[in-house]
């Protein structure tokens, strides 16, 4: 059999918590299949990377006491250890917070707004009188518009399903300090998504991804597909736009170029060729397992951004659910929630592998 050429990614974690049991189904499958083409001598590389962006990482440093680079620095020597000791073989596991994503995200914002993908208006948003700041969703709560159901976060409810703007919460206060948000105007960038509506309907129907994953994405492509906030206001941890001062990528822009940039640190080390793995026109294979919950992101933004900035598109996404406890996902608040270092102190990390 031809060698292939192989490059294989999972979700990168948040670098705000510990790895639990939920995180470790996927990186262990994916450990699996690396394993498994290894043994068939594919050339195959493993690479991941620790996501170290937004407002959550900022504000739990600064409840610490700590800079945000302190706490990403500790929390990605956790990661790693506890990787480790479930068996888990990265070829590299490097940190979104790099020159080398730093670089690959800077380019490719370029080529997008170059090539007409990124638009810039004003926006009016949620905005923290006390602390300053503008509010993500999540760092607002209040009563449900719907059913009026207390302590729901600024994006939807828990209680009855409904989705809203934060605006529209009754009694909303600002989870950072306990203060009523005021609404302010902030000039945000957006990219185009809609420019690649004819591109994301056939990539999504050519069995890159399963059957159903492909129904869901169908829902969100026969509307309209909105153009998506990519700007975040200071003060925010992560990386300044180019040509914007003050203005930062959102989180979820440089992550998934992570999965490049962790690459291209494993490339410098060990010699490799970057463009023959991530060049437009690349024969190279690239796969990317992730959870149901990131599907939009990894389906619909990455591959549009990928094509809009001249690079190759994965072949293909494995999607899987989520690891349940009695029927439900992990909770931290049911207690149902194990975290790998207390599977580690009880139980070999062989027996959740077989």
């Amino acid at each position: 059999m031809p060698d292939r050429k192989i490059l294989v990614t999972s979700a990168l974690p948040y670098a705000n918590g510990p790895i639990h049991l939920g995180h470790l189904v996927e990186y262990i499958q994916t450990d699996i299949w690396v394993r498994f083409q290894k043994q068939r001598n594919n050339t195959c590389y493993y690479v991941c990377a620790d996501d170290t962006h937004g407002t959550p990482i900022m504000l739990r440093a600064d409840s610490e006491g700590i800079t945000p680079e302190a706490l990403i620095g500790r929390v990605w020597e956790e990661h790693l250890a506890d990787f480790t000791a479930f068996g888990v073989a990265f070829d590299n596991f490097h940190s979104t917070h790099s020159k080398e994503n730093q670089v690959l995200s800077t380019l490719i914002y370029e080529r997008l707004r170059d090539a007409g993908h990124i638009s810039s208006r004003t926006i009016v948003q949620a905005y923290d009188p006390v602390k300053n700041m503008f509010l993500p969703d999540r760092f607002i709560k209040g009563e449900c518009p719907k059913c009026g159901a207390k302590d729901q976060y600024g994006d939807s409810c828990e209680a009855c399903g409904a989705t809203y703007s934060p605006t529209e919460l009754k009694n909303a206060v600002s989870v950072v300090s306990g203060e009523k948000p005021i609404e302010k105007e902030s000039l945000h960038y957006f990219f185009k998504l809609g420019d690649f509506k004819d591109m994301l309907m056939e990539w999504t129907q050519a069995g890159h991804l399963q059957q159903e994953v492909t129904n869901k994405l169908n829902e969100w492509l026969e509307g309209d597909l909105h153009e998506w906030d990519i700007s975040r206001d200071a003060p925010y941890f992560g990386f300044e736009i180019p040509d914007a001062p003050g203005k930062y990528f959102y989180v979820w822009l440089d992550a998934p170029i992570g999965y490049m940039a962790s690459f291209k640190n494993l490339c410098e080390r060990e010699g490799l060729d970057f463009d023959a793995f991530w060049g437009e026109n690349s024969p190279a294979e690239l796969y990317h397992f992730i959870g149901k919950d990131i599907v939009y992101f990894h389906a619909l933004f990455w591959p549009a951004m990928l094509k809009g900035a001249r690079f190759r598109t994965p072949s293909a996404i494995f999607v899987h659910g989520f690891l349940t406890v009695n029927g439900e996902k992990m909770s931290k608040s049911r207690g149902t929630f194990i975290k790998a270092r207390t599977y580690l102190d009880h139980l070999n990390p062989e027996y959740l592998r077989y």
